[in-house]
């Protein structure tokens, strides 16, 4: 029997698998519709598919770390109390280790092999639904990694070694001292956990962003009544302000507030005994962008 792009679709809003696990069960039932969704049940898929719908908003942001390179991920559950199980934290570990592999690529790391073990992520967190019940997700990775210098990192409100609820990092390109670099990076983890930063520098803020703050600030300038140079001074100013809120090397240092984070780096550079460069940084803060349901009852 053919097996047609309509009929997958009703497997997987009637059971909330996956799309290639639908064709696969249509395929291995002759298309039969109740077969396949009893085929997906024994596998444990649709088990877990069920869950889906349920918004998974706690969890766990995981790090795996090495000198030059780090990765971050954000393993999602429904509750808090599942993030402080010890079988969740380990997945959550084992998939930040894999994450160094799959540098970035979500969907590499979703199809790598779980580190210890024979399945690959994906069918681990499947596994990890079936087990202890609630729906989880993957949600996100990130990677950083540099020929010279260091990446440093920093877990804010940990739960276990390298788990939290805000993890940083920060890649530092440098020839200087590898001690001095990874001190100097903790700092200015901690500070982009804190201040959570948009960019780096003025250069790689977004255009969009600054067009539009540009275009609030002109109309507010405008209310003045001044003459239109004035009113483009005033923006600029007012411009700048608003670098210094959210350009990393702008910004106020945390550890030194009457410093910007760009003069700390400057004085982090003698230290270190060359020039530093921060290229790039990720910060992830559990839950962010979710929308969380407000039925809960306690």
């Amino acid at each position: 029997m053919t097996i047609t792009a309509t009929m997958v679709k009703d497997l997987r809003e009637k059971t909330g698998a996956g799309m290639m696990d639908c064709k696969a069960a249509l395929n291995e039932t002759s298309g039969d519709m109740e077969a396949a969704v009893d085929w997906l049940r024994t596998k444990g898929l649709a088990k877990a598919a069920k869950k889906a719908g349920r918004v998974a908003a706690e969890g766990l942001i995981g790090l795996a770390a090495k000198p030059k390179e780090a990765a971050l991920v954000e393993v999602n559950s429904e509750t808090d109390f599942v993030a402080r199980n010890d079988t969740f934290q380990k997945m959550a570990s084992g998939i930040a280790e894999a994450a160094l592999g799959a540098k970035g690529n979500l969907d590499k790391l979703a199809k790598a092999k779980f580190p210890g073990g024979k399945a690959t992520v994906a069918d681990t967190v499947k596994e990890m639904i079936g087990t202890i019940g609630e729906n989880m997700t993957l949600r996100r990775t990130a990677f950083l990694e540099v020929k010279k210098g260091a990446v440093a990192s920093y877990m804010h409100n940990m739960m276990a070694p390298r788990l939290g609820k805000i993890g940083v990092i920060v890649a530092l390109e440098s020839a200087g001292d590898p001690e001095a670099l990874k001190s100097f990076g903790r700092q200015v983890a901690m500070h982009i956990a804190a201040a959570n930063p948009q960019s780096v520098d003025v250069d790689s803020l977004d255009k969009a962003v600054i067009e539009r703050e540009r275009a609030v600030l002109t109309e507010q300038a405008k209310e003045s009544g001044k003459p239109a140079p004035v009113i483009e001074k005033m923006v600029e100013g007012r411009l700048r302000k608003f670098y210094e809120e959210v350009v990393l090397l702008a910004q106020s240092f945390v550890h030194d507030p009457e410093t910007a984070v760009g003069k700390a780096m400057a004085a982090a550079e003698k230290s270190a005994g060359a020039p530093i460069k921060i290229t790039g940084f990720y910060r992830f803060a559990l839950g962010e962008g979710i929308e969380r349901t407000s039925d809960d009852t306690a």
